[in-house]
């Protein structure tokens, strides 16, 4: 058995998620993998909170859900902030799920370089980093040796980023195209269904699955970020959000998406990395495709992807995600790999 000290960098929904899974399947990560896990340091948007021997996380959460800061638990060291946990606390691997903030990148990018630069692992739900300097953490990550995993950035608890770069192996890609971003996708549905734009979005919000602010979502920023990931990730471009076009779906009316749906096709916000002569074309728009098709088929709060290759023909994959629980698995999954690479073991047959 060997135990990884963790940091929680954000503590909103999906690293609440987390938490609940670290303490749920507590025995299958001891029992399959050989591992445990003891969460040393957390921080959300009013304080940060330390403790060196691990904090009783069934009471940091009901502490929480109570409406309290963690940086006034009582079991443990008050910190002032993020980048002072991540450059202070001893720990092993900095888990990053807070807010996104495309500006700067902070205080994700910040917490995130402090951590590789200290020889650390880093697992990102967190976009932003990714996408404002995904070869300078890579970098970081080689110069000091430390792991960097970020499955959960593109489509939650779909494995996109894993099997793009481990298992399509010797694959000339030369297309993908996808639908990363489930709130649009049911808006969208929706007002295909009949359904107004506003009356979807108040759903969506209601449900907890739309921010109050919409625009990442609506207006193709979440989606093109995640094409941005994508396109350095797997198919080795060099690019940013200023080499995608991106075009949202505000400008669709309602008669147009049910007139769409008439004609046995749906209004799909779909991002597109498609090869041409002289590169790559990256794009993000609404796109009518057949019902029957597979993106058109990518019904409500479900994600897509489809790859286009040379020797594994056409590779398809969809999550249904309803809420935090597959991205927080997804992270608990990178943490696993990145213990297990550190410990010379693959997961692959591992049991223990």
């Amino acid at each position: 058995m060997q135990t990884f000290s963790l940091l929680l960098i954000g503590f909103g929904s999906v690293h609440q998620a987390f938490a609940h899974l670290l303490l749920e399947k507590r025995e299958v990560l001891a029992q399959r993998y050989g591992l445990a896990f003891r969460v040393v340091g957390v921080v959300d948007s009013r304080g940060a909170v330390v403790q060196d021997g691990g904090l009783d996380l069934a009471a940091l959460l009901a502490y929480k859900a109570a409406g309290h800061s963690v940086g006034t638990f009582p079991s443990g060291k008050p910190l002032p902030d993020a980048l002072t946990l991540a450059r202070t606390a001893t720990y092993d691997l900095l888990l990053e799920a807070s807010p996104v903030n495309l500006v700067d990148g902070e205080p994700a990018l910040g917490c995130v370089r402090a951590a590789l630069a200290q020889g650390r692992g880093a697992v990102l739900a967190n976009k932003a980093p990714l996408v404002l300097d995904f070869r300078g953490l890579h970098a970081l990550a080689a110069a000091h040796n430390a792991g960097l995993a970020f499955s959960a950035t593109v489509c939650g608890g779909l494995p996109v980023i894993n099997v793009g770069r481990r298992d399509l192996v010797a694959a000339d890609i030369h297309r993908i195209e996808g639908i990363f971003n489930s709130t649009s996708n049911y808006i969208l549905t929706r007002m295909a269904a009949g359904e107004s734009y506003d009356d979807a979005l108040a759903e969506a919000q209601r449900r907890g699955l739309a921010e109050t602010d919409p625009s990442l979502d609506v207006d193709g920023w979440d989606t093109a970020n995640k094409l941005v990931i994508l396109a350095n990730a797997i198919l080795g471009l060099e690019v940013g959000l200023e080499d995608v076009r991106v075009q949202g779906m505000r400008g669709l009316g309602q008669d147009e998406v049910m007139a769409a749906r008439r004609q046995g096709e749906m209004f799909r916000l779909i991002a597109t990395a498609a090869r041409i002569a002289d590169g790559w074309r990256l794009e993000v728009r609404p796109r009518r495709v057949p019902l029957t098709s597979f993106l058109g088929g990518i019904d409500l709060w479900e994600m897509g992807i489809v790859f286009h290759t040379d020797i594994f023909e056409d590779v398809y994959l969809k999550i249904d995600e309803r809420g935090p629980l597959a991205t927080a698995a997804a992270m608990l999954r990178d943490a696993v790999h990145l213990s297990l690479a550190s410990k010379d073991v693959t997961m692959i047959g591992f049991r223990g």
